[in-house]
């Protein structure tokens, strides 16, 4: 009898052991996405005029694919770059031209894909179009990709001008042939914004606002754009037409990671 008790208790103690290894784990917590600060807004709702060309949402940016941290192809800025780009806005519709934004806040997630990007130097998928002249080991060393962007702080963003009446811009294709971001502009992708001298995030170094070697029709464009936002409390980055941050940032020294997404703003006002 002991004998039977004994194995009786050998197998319950092996089936309990194998009931607990092959039991399911808990599932993992779903990861809780950080939200954006109270003023962080969605530009449509400040200004629904101005044109969204969210590249970074797209394949059509020098990565050659949607960058991390793109949730939803839409702006958000804090509220008082928003409410200046509002007034910018007002003024150039009275003259013709509508603004058109590239990229607006960018989550530090999408920095990091930048970085690892840039240190694979075996993809050049995107190198005809954003930086045919630029050997990619100099990208850090040039000051083309940093590890961190202004852009994490939410007052600043890539942007342009379009004539009115703006046309849509056509899909680009992946795989289509790329031309030079420095191309004559009726060569270059058409993206329908006014002639700049160069395309959006052209890393060369006619991408420079004053670059002399820009002059007539391009440099009038450039200087229209630049004087429009410096007037209303943009500041230009030197070395990129299209890249303006409104002073004084509200969060200057803070660099967010909230996903580009409406949700990221849910419960604002």
């Amino acid at each position: 009898m002991t004998r039977l008790t004994t194995v009786a208790r050998g197998l319950i103690t092996a089936f309990a052991a194998l009931l607990a290894a092959t039991a399911p784990t808990a599932p993992a917590q779903a990861r809780t996405e950080p939200k954006a600060p109270e003023n962080f807004v969605a530009l449509r709702s400040v200004d629904p005029t101005i044109i969204q060309e969210m590249r970074y949402f797209t394949p059509h940016n020098f990565v050659g694919e949607r960058v991390d941290g793109y949730a939803q192809p839409i702006c958000v800025l804090t509220r008082p770059a928003a409410e200046a780009l509002h007034k910018a806005q007002r003024k150039l519709l009275r003259q013709g031209y509508t603004l058109k934004v590239y990229d607006c806040y960018r989550p530090q997630r999408a920095v990091d894909h930048f970085v690892r990007w840039a240190k694979d130097l075996d993809d050049q998928a995107m190198k005809g179009e954003f930086y045919p002249n630029v050997d990619k080991t100099r990208l850090f060393a040039d000051g083309y990709i940093a590890e961190k962007s202004g852009h994490s702080r939410g007052s600043t963003l890539d942007l342009t001008l379009v004539k009115l009446p703006a046309k849509p811009t056509r899909p680009y294709h992946p795989g289509e042939p790329l031309v030079p971001c420095f191309a004559p502009k009726d060569e270059r992708f058409p993206d329908t914004s006014v002639d700049m001298g160069t395309g959006f995030d052209c890393f060369d170094t006619l991408s420079q606002t004053l670059d002399p070697r820009i002059q007539g029709e391009q440099r009038a464009n450039r200087l229209l754009l630049k004087n429009t936002l410096e007037d209303l409390g943009f500041v230009n980055l030197a070395e990129e037409w299209w890249h303006y941050t409104f002073k004084p940032e509200p969060y200057p020294d803070t660099y967010f990671d909230f996903p580009v997404s409406r949700k990221s703003l849910t419960g604002h006002h």
